[in-house]
């Protein structure tokens, strides 16, 4: 079997919020985030805003992630992959990439929330040590509940 090819991970730019923001809607629905919001984090203080690029088509967006760190607390606010790039470790590369970049700004440990309903999202963040720690009821628009998710870092 072949190597996948490598993924190109950096910082998002401008150029890519409007590709985002197309996958957000495809991805989260009536919970996705507006192009304005996702805009806006491109500058946020404490946030990091990472794309993978697709290796099929080096200006397009495989994936992103959004990361937050305040002080010894890094919250993994939003990371998400093209469907058809699913499984090719788009998402494991992002999730590494930011878990190396939230200890390395003194964070401590890890937070996410997850939809309950998501049960392919749940089993890629425990195969990758995330415990859940509260459970927040009819979080999201759907009524799913958040599961809060927790990992040392």
């Amino acid at each position: 079997m072949s190597e996948p090819p490598s993924r190109v991970l950096r910082p998002a730019r401008t150029a890519d919020v409007a590709r985002v923001a197309l996958l957000e809607a495809d991805l989260f629905g009536r919970d996705a985030w507006s192009e304005e919001q996702i805009g806006a984090e491109l500058s946020a203080p404490g946030r990091a805003m990472l794309v993978a690029e697709d290796p099929a088509d080096r200006s397009g967006v495989a994936g992103y992630a959004v990361l937050g760190v305040q002080g010894d607390l890094a919250d993994l606010l939003r990371i998400g992959v093209d469907p058809t790039l699913r499984r090719t470790g788009v998402a494991s590369a992002l999730l590494a990439h930011l878990l190396g970049a939230a200890r390395a700004a003194g964070a401590e440990r890890m937070l996410l929330e997850v939809s309950e309903a998501n049960t392919g999202a749940a089993a890629f963040y425990a195969a990758r040590g995330f415990v859940e720690i509260h459970r927040r009821p009819r979080y999201y628009r759907d009524d799913a509940a958040a599961l809060v998710l927790q990992r040392a870092l």
